[in-house]
């Protein structure tokens, strides 16, 4: 790590201290009840509850996997339908209305109909993780494809490239950082689905590790499944990050 980095890396760290540290403060000086608002040594404790009882990186593990696997599926069929719906005026106009429309619909009210159809298994929850990463991707390889110098296109098609192999050698390289950038909004939101995929008769994850902690009135697990959620959201998107820088790199 060089020292640019390093500085970096501790200007970050300064919000979340101050963050920390007001949390100590307002807990400490009674704003809220310990009910309400329980300081960090107990969220730190109901840490150490659940790894002695060994249930913690269960519930890691199966939201982690119900995420990657959904991303994997959502982003694929978003790049597939992005590039499609990016290289042929037709295909937009067919398929744009319609899934920009399915894109308003929210998470939770895909929940019921995931039920009916596919039941209470893992499929339903990595189905609607999948449709939460969907989106983004779409959306973002769409307009990148769509904005891309119409110059490139011509140079491909003069060398015989179309379809496929044009998407393939020249528009996908060209639209790189924007797709990389679709792709880390759709995991970002693919976390985001994932607490209401656990809804759907779950009885592990970090999902319903925060509903089970509302009903069960242990606030300090609720305020542990939002902290490890973010930082489980965080890293993920790190490491499409520095894919994303290493691919850049390489390009120049």
């Amino acid at each position: 790590m060089t020292l640019v980095q390093a500085r970096r890396a501790g200007a970050g760290l300064v919000l979340p201290v101050l963050l920390l540290a007001g949390w100590q403060w307002i807990a400490a000086a009674g704003v809220f009840s310990a009910a309400q608002l329980p300081p960090p040594g107990e969220v730190l404790d109901a840490l150490g509850e659940l790894l002695r009882r060994g249930e913690l990186w269960h519930h890691l593990a199966i939201s982690t996997q119900r995420v990657l696997i959904g991303f994997a599926a959502g982003s694929a069929l978003g790049l597939t339908l992005g590039g499609l719906v990016g290289l042929s005026r037709w295909a937009s106009t067919v398929l744009s209305p319609t899934v920009q429309a399915i894109r308003a619909v929210p998470s939770l009210a895909w929940v019921p109909l995931l039920l009916l159809w596919l039941g209470i298994g893992e499929t339903p929850k990595i189905v609607l993780v999948a449709i939460g990463a969907f989106f983004p991707v779409y959306t973002t390889v769409s307009a990148a494809l769509a904005h891309t110098d119409p110059h490139l296109v011509e140079v491909g098609r003069a060398y015989g490239r179309s379809g496929v192999s044009l998407l393939a050698s020249i528009l996908f390289p060209a639209a790189t950082p924007a797709i990389l950038s679709g792709l880390r909004l759709g995991l970002a939101q693919g976390w985001l689905f994932l607490v209401a995929a656990e809804l759907i008769a779950s009885s592990m994850g970090l999902g319903f590790l925060l509903i089970d902690s509302q009903n069960t009135g242990r606030t300090d697990v609720m305020l542990l499944a939002i902290i490890l959620l973010a930082l489980l959201g965080k890293l993920t998107d790190t490491v499409l990050g520095l894919a994303e820088r290493r691919l850049a790199a390489t390009s120049r």
